[in-house]
């Protein structure tokens, strides 16, 4: 895991630094020296590089970079925005002007393909639109771009929220982001995440004992992959199909059985011992026609589930190691009191999702005082329709929205999308890397949701079934997209990639 941390945390890391004997300016040679080394890759042999210096530290580690490749024997342009800097970052300046006067002095050039462009022009501290001189240095360093330089950002890309990966109006499209002790929170959700390219989180020294300033405050990771794979036990050799749960999805409806049937799928290629689905007699032949897999419960009657339903989903419940609700779900008006029912009930896990979720709009409270745990999978949208806000409202902060309501209703809260956030009621937020833009099509949510149930199923604590169950369906459509590339792929695609992660992980 990546702790993922805001400007204030980072002051409070650096600060805490001081105390213990590492002061930030020589943090702040050890991060020109850590951004001298990568803009130097990116050079190609006979390549120049321009360094665009705002007035704050963030111009100072530039200064300290357009130094160090200097000294290296590279050809070196120095930009800076203004005539004087401020903070650490004037004496890294003056000593660049002492040892290579010339790299201030020489007249400027028009980076193409070859060159490097490094941005330092703002750091962490943005928090408002650039304008002026800096709005048109960004404007530049995007068209020398375009023109094929590589273009290397100095901790966040100049214009970009480093708290909440919003971008201003003028924002730098970076290659490469080099992050400096530790990850900035607006480079793991998007648009930062696309606008920093590549991103390397590198040391410059901070003591371990420094991050003791994060201590006690709850905490924002980005994923990796051993983080998913440990919380996946390997298969003991006496097992058997009882080991590994049974998973009942209670989805699918006429002309929606392929939601239900994509998430049984997810459940069986996720690993459970057995999955039913109970449904309408009218929709469940159809269902079930996509695997001999899975297994059935025909609920009697028709038209929407309601509380006369009680009685039949409760025996269908019997034996089950994790339930999944929602995908294809027949909805009709008393649908809201029939999943209310099922909330107030003790018993097992219970994910929830699609018309699951819409059958809980105004009626959230039923979430924070249900009697089982409850994981959650919605879209933006979705959720929006939970806390009634828009969907852009909740793009707009999604690790906020997200992480407010699975503390205020104490459940697992998987806001599925670009970086997928998984919130936990403690206040934890972990963001996912993987996946990509060709899952967005239908039923690869209902693949997440039949995955997750049966990672519950199998014994997983609703959390790490979340992370675990989130990372390799992402790692699942990445693979799958190799095959099929991103305009192609189809939610199925995705279920069977899933084998392919599994080969990896040893699973």
């Amino acid at each position: 895991m990546r702790p993922a941390v805001t400007a204030a945390q980072m002051r409070a890391i650096e600060a805490r630094a001081a105390t213990l004997g590492v002061p930030t300016a020589s943090l702040m040679a050890n991060a020109g020296a850590a951004l001298a080394q990568v803009a130097a890759k990116h050079l190609a042999q006979a390549g120049r590089c321009v360094v665009v210096c705002g007035p704050g530290n963030n111009g100072g580690d530039g200064f300290v970079a357009a130094l160090r490749l200097a000294s290296a024997g590279h050809y070196v342009v120095a930009q800076p925005l203004t005539d004087e800097s401020t903070g650490d970052a004037g004496p890294a300046r003056a000593a660049l002007r002492l040892a290579h006067p010339e790299v201030l002095q020489r007249p400027g050039f028009e980076p193409q393909k070859g060159d490097v462009v490094v941005d330092a022009i703002f750091g962490t501290g943005l928090s408002r639109e650039p304008i002026d001189r800096f709005a048109e240095a960004i404007a530049r360093i995007n068209t020398w771009r375009a023109a094929g330089a590589t273009v290397v950002a100095a901790d966040v890309p100049s214009g970009l929220d480093s708290d909440e990966g919003r971008a201003w109006s003028s924002v730098v499209q970076a290659d490469h982001t080099v992050c400096f002790g530790c990850l900035k929170r607006g480079l793991a959700v998007e648009p930062g995440a696309s606008l920093a390219g590549q991103v390397s989180v590198l040391d410059i020294g901070v003591p371990r004992a420094a991050l003791e300033a994060l201590a006690g405050q709850t905490p924002v990771v980005e994923l990796e992959e051993v983080d998913a794979i440990r919380r996946l036990p390997p298969r003991a050799a006496n097992t058997h199909k009882g080991t590994y749960g049974h998973v009942l999805l209670i989805a699918g409806s006429p002309g929606k059985s392929g939601a239900a049937a994509l998430a049984g799928l997810g459940a069986l290629r996720g690993g459970a011992g057995l999955v039913t689905v109970a449904a309408r007699e009218d929709g469940l032949g159809d269902v079930l026609r996509h695997a001999p897999e899975l297994m059935g419960a025909a609920l009697g009657s028709d038209g929407g589930l309601a509380p006369s339903d009680e009685l039949a989903t409760a025996q269908a419940s019997v034996g089950k190691a994790a339930l999944v609700v929602g995908p294809g779900l027949n909805r009709g008006p008393g649908t809201p009191a029939w999943l209310q029912a099922l909330l107030s009930q003790p018993g097992v896990p219970l994910v929830l999702d699609a018309d699951g979720l819409n059958a809980l709009a105004g009626h959230t409270d039923a979430l924070a005082s249900a009697r089982r745990p409850v994981i959650i999978t919605p879209h933006p949208a979705e959720l929006g329709r939970l806390t009634g806000m828009s969907a852009a409202q909740v793009n707009a902060d999604r690790l906020g929205v997200a992480t407010r309501f699975a503390v205020a209703h104490a459940c697992v809260v998987v806001l599925k999308g670009a970086r997928t956030v998984i919130a936990s009621p403690s206040g934890a937020a972990f963001i996912n890397p993987t996946g990509n833009p060709g899952m967005a099509t239908g039923g690869t949510g209902d693949v997440l949701s039949g995955l997750v149930g049966a990672l519950c199923a199998q014994g997983l604590a609703p959390l790490d079934a979340a992370i675990v169950g989130v990372y390799a369906h992402g790692l699942a459509g990445d693979l799958a997209a190799e095959r099929h590339g991103r305009l192609g792929l189809i939610a199925s695609d995705v279920v069977q990639a899933l084998g392919e992660v599994w080969v990896r992980w040893s699973r």
